[in-house]
Parts: C-alpha cells; structure tokens; sequence
C-alpha cells in the first residue's frame, strides 16, 4: 500500500492550500484517514480525521479554518486549509487505517509527508 501526499507549499498568513493524498496498492477497504503534522523539535499531532462513514474530528486549533473530506471511491482525502496561520508550518502526513483482506486487521500506513510553510 503506498500513500502519496500533494499540495503543499510556501503560502503568506492569510492565504489557503489544499492537501490530498491518495491510497493505492491491494486494499480490501479503508476504514479512517486522517492529516497529522509535526513541526521541528514538536512531537506528531493529530490534525483532522474522518471516518468511513464520514464522521470527522479536527484539532481545537485549526477548527474553523481547515476541512477534512474523502472520496472512497478514490481513496483519496483532502485536507483544505483556510486562514493558514505561522504556526500552521509542518510536514503534513496522511494517514489510512486500511485493511488488505476481509478478515485481517487494519494497518496503519503513512505517506512521506509534504511541507506547508506560512509565512508571516
């Protein structure tokens, strides 16, 4: 299974980026996908997760600014980021808990990762 992450980049506080990333490889299905990020000398945070059936949870600060969406047909999501802030500026990682037959486990697998940078 590989996740590709696109869409990030420099951006001034203020402007917008879309994230997506895509699943690909022998996946049976997908349950949750999720954003985290992690910015130099912090630990991995949690930045926004959906489910399988749409549900969605968002860290208390970037609630209000980004969005989480997914197409499950693609298994692909998206992370819309609004009103990016200077301390928005990570690596962005996607996540997927997937399984890869009907009756294994769900793995967690992570894409690379891809820079979002706000300048002030």
């Amino acid at each position: 299974v590989q996740l590709v992450e696109s869409g990030g980049g420099l951006v001034q506080a203020g402007g917008s980026l879309r994230l997506s990333c895509a699943a690909s490889g022998s996946i049976f299905s997908i349950n949750a996908m999720g954003w985290y990020r992690q910015a130099p000398g912090k630990q991995r945070e949690l930045v926004a997760t959906i489910s399988s059936g749409g549900s969605t949870n968002y860290l208390d600060s970037v609630k209000g600014r980004f969005t989480i969406s997914r197409d499950s047909a693609k298994n692909t999501v998206y992370l819309q980021m609004n009103s990016l802030k200077p301390e928005d500026t990570a690596v962005y990682y996607c996540n997927a808990q997937t399984k890869l037959r009907m009756y294994s486990p769900e793995y967690p697998y992570w894409g690379p990762g891809t820079q979002v940078t706000v300048s002030s």
